[in-house]
């Protein structure tokens, strides 16, 4: 009996679980190792800093190491271009079916340059790296088992979400990934694919975990909360999420901003672009050591149970807050506006978490219990983070799985709504998908329109809405023997149906092999002409000088 594709009905659940087994082996391994690197990196820049603080003299040897590293990855980027950015963005793209990249270049270009950026004490994340890594070993593993184009999207999207899950310890938060942010929509074989990668690779690492040097626990576990629904902390959110929010928004139009300012901007033909954020971390890793790393050394500090004493030039808590707060703030900017090979996901929810110290600290002037403060620096941490990426499940499930406590769900919600609906009051579109456009934009020029007629025979009794369509794609008419059918979401496919099917597709071939695998026969394509440019106008009777005034 022949098997049905992926795509097609789930007969296929087990070979889709052991597939996605494999790729979750292949990424659980590669990333784990990873996030051992970065915890090394992260350790050794602290020292080699503090030994520059306390030996100035030597000082210059260290802007001279960070040009050389500034030059290093931006060879590497020139090389790989594909690891440029956060790695969020490509890998939403690679899952849609939109950027194909050779995976042995991008896992081993963005695995060098990103520890790079972290080994020299950049302001830099492992999450979006780790995603990116974990999703070409997905196409890897893909290519190596030679399968379709329609399977080569559900492994990418199963070895991202283990590659995020093991950089966070985070199960779900990977998982989630596959709905909210790559696909945006449920399917089963996503379900199947992403579950099995991140289970085995979450076991993998917690086997090889504590060899490596890597904690099981949760990253925020000595966190104190206060124990069930309390109104008073909920007010306190409040207070704490809108400041928190409006300092996203900030962010957010200066990320932007940055990223306009770089694509201007050529040192030594590209090579040198780097430089100003390796030196801007050279100058502000001298000043603290709060701000260097993705930034959970520095969330831990701010917890009430931590001992840490934080302090700039011996300066109050709250100044040596602010002082980090803003230099992290510009290095993340730039980071990020410099398309550096770094995630500003942890940066991005270590401001929030020192924005909620802050009010924090002023609000027990006013009267409140310290006890409070570890949730408002929590729930502030994933607020910020869903104001500019507008992820708000993401950041309900991080809250719970980055301190492994159900205690404060109800406080942790209305952080994250705040922010949301600021975000939205302002209409931000999410910063990742935004990046993906920009990225997107250049191939979208070369795509042409076209209309495929296919025959149904491998989505038989699914709903439109359940199958992975390629990415553009519409089925604008279903023809039913005789019988027209208008198609929508809860349209249950027939065998024998003939689609049509409309798209603007980069890659035609891969466009129309992913139907086929999904679907089944394309019968006939036709393509579409180009839009023709307007009629040049008549010229004005007097010449051509001034143009005629209107009435």
């Amino acid at each position: 009996m022949k098997r049905k594709a992926i795509g097609g009905k789930v007969h296929n659940g087990f070979e889709i679980i052991a597939v996605g087994a494999l790729t979750g082996a292949f990424a659980g391994l590669t990333v784990t190792c990873y996030s051992a690197l970065v915890l090394l990196c992260e350790e050794f820049s602290v020292g080699y800093y503090g030994f520059f603080r306390t030996h100035p003299y030597f000082i210059p040897l260290l802007f001279l190491a960070l040009c050389v590293g500034a030059v290093v990855v931006g060879g590497i980027v020139k090389f790989v271009p594909m690891i440029r950015g956060s790695g969020f963005p490509q890998t939403e793209g690679a899952t849609q079916g939109l950027f194909r990249f050779k995976w042995y270049k991008t896992l081993t270009g963005m695995f060098a340059a990103s520890l790079f950026a972290i080994f020299f004490g950049l302001t830099a994340g492992a999450e979006g790296p780790g995603l990116l890594i974990g999703a070409s070993c997905g196409q890897g593993m893909s290519d190596l088992t030679r399968r379709s184009s329609a399977a080569r999207r559900y492994q990418i999207t199963g070895g991202a979400c283990a590659g995020l899950a093991v950089v966070l310890n985070a199960p779900l938060t990977g998982m989630v990934f596959a709905y909210e942010e790559a696909h945006k929509r449920f399917t089963p074989e996503v379900f199947i694919c992403s579950f099995s990668s991140v289970a085995v690779a979450i076991v993998i690492r917690g086997l090889l975990g504590p060899l490596v040097g890597l904690e099981n626990g949760a990253f925020f576990a000595g966190f104190a909360f206060p124990e069930g629904v309390d109104l008073l902390l909920c007010l306190y959110v409040l207070a704490a999420a809108v400041p928190t929010a409006l300092l996203g928004l900030a962010f957010y139009g200066l990320v932007f901003a940055a990223r306009k300012f770089f694509k201007k901007i050529r040192i030594f033909r590209g090579y040198g672009n780097f430089l100003i954020p390796f030196l801007l971390a050279g100058v502000f890793g001298l000043i603290s050591e709060w701000t260097m790393g993705g930034g959970v050394e520095f969330l831990h500090a701010l917890s009430g149970s931590s001992g840490h004493t934080m302090s700039v030039f011996g300066a109050p808590l709250w100044v040596s807050l602010l002082l980090i707060l803003g230099m992290r703030f510009v290095a993340t900017v730039v980071n990020a506006g410099s398309d550096l090979p770094c995630c500003v996901s942890v940066p991005m929810m270590a401001m929030g978490g020192a924005c909620g110290m802050l009010v924090s600290l002023l609000l027990q002037k006013a009267g409140m219990d310290p006890a409070y403060t570890d949730a408002l620096v929590v729930i502030c941490m994933v607020t910020f983070f869903t104001t500019v990426v507008r992820a708000p499940v993401t950041g309900i499930l991080m809250t719970v799985e980055l301190t492994w406590n159900f205690s404060f769900l109800l406080p942790a919600v209305i952080g994250v709504a705040v922010g949301y609906l600021i975000g939205g009051l302002f209409r931000l579109e999410p910063m990742y998908e935004a990046i993906f456009e920009e990225m997107y934009e250049e191939d979208r020029a070369h795509a042409k329109k076209i209309t495929a007629t296919v025959r149904v025979t491998k989505a038989d009794g699914r709903n439109i809405r359940d199958v992975l369509w390629p990415y553009s794609a519409l089925v604008t008419g279903i023809t039913r023997g005789e019988e027209s059918v208008t198609p929508g979401g809860e349209t249950n496919l027939a065998a024998g149906d003939l689609l049509t099917v409309d798209g603007m597709p980069v890659d035609q071939n891969d466009f129309l092999s992913e139907l086929n695998s999904l679907v089944g026969e394309v019968v006939s394509v036709t393509e579409h002409a180009p839009p023709a440019p307007d009629p040049p106008q008549d010229p004005p009777e007097n010449g051509g000088g001034e143009q005629a005034q209107k009435p």
